[in-house]
């Protein structure tokens, strides 16, 4: 009864209790499709700001949205082969709706699915990308204020798609596709709008290249592989870890085991010195030693956590 109704937020309301205009998602839409066709290219800091402030809008104003059923239909519209009679008839049945609701939803443009997948991926490069920017000199020299700029984490983490999602999309899109590079380019748009699998982008490309997916039956055989082939990787990236960094073999791997199994590594307690080389803490490269290890390490606990296996 609190909220708005579904034209309001489509199309624009005066709030009256502030007496601002609030734009519609129409209008949210319009704007982020005519100044950013093309989110790969953007370069300037001023842009990544705008972009990132208007994403955010867009990713606010939809996920009300979708609480109504007519913004479901819109979205399942979107995919409709209108030359499919049959298809068009079953669309109508399941929504409700007549040849003139159809005629309603034709007149309103939304960005494709697939524009929406770059479009996140964007916005996941420009948090990425602030956050290091912020933790290094450079920020100091910065004549442009992110303060007012709210990156909706929450939202994308409650759209968020799992990797099972990701591995049984790949083997759908392999039936459909003649070459792996496209089949690889379409699976790093999906990846990397994903926050909780962005880390895992080159083991599934990995994956996808030195896989027959063809020989592949059906979705559960596709994720059964991937996970058999991401342990073996993890296995052998461990080993390659320990030998690159002359860690203590046997501690480094029990702290990288906890380490996954918690999902982060941690710098708290005496573990992480305990897989250092033998070197003093009062060695001037002890500090940086153990902050190269600790990068690595929290970056292979990104990149495996969640495929099983032993380190």
């Amino acid at each position: 009864m609190l909220e708005k109704s579904y034209d309001e937020y489509m199309n624009g309301f005066v709030d009256q209790e502030t007496g601002a205009a609030r734009r519609g998602f129409i209008d949210v839409v319009k704007e982020l499709t005519e100044r950013f066709p093309n989110p790969d290219e953007i370069v300037k800091e001023e842009d990544k700001k705008e972009f990132a402030k208007l994403f955010g809008e867009y990713l606010r104003v939809e996920n009300v949205l979708r609480n109504y059923d007519e913004f479901s239909a819109l979205k399942d519209y979107q995919g409709l082969d209108q030359k499919d009679a049959d298809a068009v008839q079953e669309f109508k049945q399941k929504h409700y709706l007549h040849d003139d609701d159809l005629c309603g939803l034709e007149a309103i443009d939304l960005p494709s699915e697939r524009a929406v997948q770059d479009y996140r991926s964007s916005y996941n490069d420009i948090r990425d990308w602030l956050r290091r920017e912020r933790s290094s000199a450079e920020q100091e020299q910065n004549t442009i204020e992110w303060d007012d700029v709210v990156f909706e984490v929450d939202l994308l983490k409650s759209q968020e798609i799992n990797l099972d999602y990701i591995l049984e999309l790949i083997f759908d899109k392999n039936k459909k596709m003649n070459s792996k590079g496209d089949l690889i380019e379409d699976a790093r748009r999906v990846i990397r709008g994903s926050l909780g699998n962005r880390a895992k982008e080159s083991l599934i490309v990995d994956f996808i290249n030195r896989t027959d997916l063809d020989q592949i039956d059906d979705k559960a055989g596709v994720i059964d592989a991937f996970f058999s082939f991401a342990q073996a990787e993890q296995r052998k990236e461990v080993e390659e870890l320990i030998r690159s960094e002359e860690l203590n073999s046997a501690a480094a791997k029990r702290y990288i085991s906890a380490s996954i199994k918690r999902e982060f590594a941690s710098e708290n307690g005496a573990d992480l010195n305990a897989i250092l080389p033998k070197m003093s803490p009062l060695n001037p490269k002890f500090q940086t030693k153990k902050a190269t290890v600790f990068e690595k390490i929290s970056s292979f606990v990104e990149k495996f956590k969640g495929v099983g296996g032993q380190v």
